[in-house]
């Protein structure tokens, strides 16, 4: 009999940066859809994106503003957290020098799937105008 184990801390958070730089669309949906439950949703700067298609358009759009242009890349700080279901980190937009332009705390609810539920972005760092 298989037990299915679930993601570790680091893998999920792995897997969370790399969406946001895929810049294939058919592999960044196929990201998502290992990531997100089906209903998971993203909350950030008080709008909400549900479900596959939303989180698909909302990152598409993200990588093309700041990642495709190669203004930026997509890092993580050294700052990785988890309590039980709830996986905290700083995602960050950083130049190519290596300054960070843009960070913002997240939090993800994870199911006992090991599937986010929520995701939670909390600019900590908003970009220069």
């Amino acid at each position: 009999m298989s037990q299915i184990t679930e993601p570790s801390t680091a893998e999920i958070v792995r897997r969370y940066v790399d969406v946001w730089s895929e810049p294939d669309p058919e592999h960044r949906r196929a990201a998502i859809a290992g990531l997100w439950a089906p209903e998971g949703a993203e909350f950030v700067e008080g709008t909400q994106f549900r479900g596959p298609g939303e989180l698909d358009a909302r990152i598409a759009h993200a990588y093309q503003e700041f990642v495709a242009s190669g203004r930026f890349i997509v890092t993580i700080a050294d700052d990785v957290g988890r309590h039980d279901d709830i996986v905290t980190c700083t995602i960050q937009l950083t130049a190519p020098g290596g300054e960070v332009a843009w960070a913002a705390r997240v939090f993800l609810l994870l199911g006992k799937d090991g599937l986010i539920r929520e995701d939670y972005q909390l600019t900590v760092k908003p970009l220069a105008g």
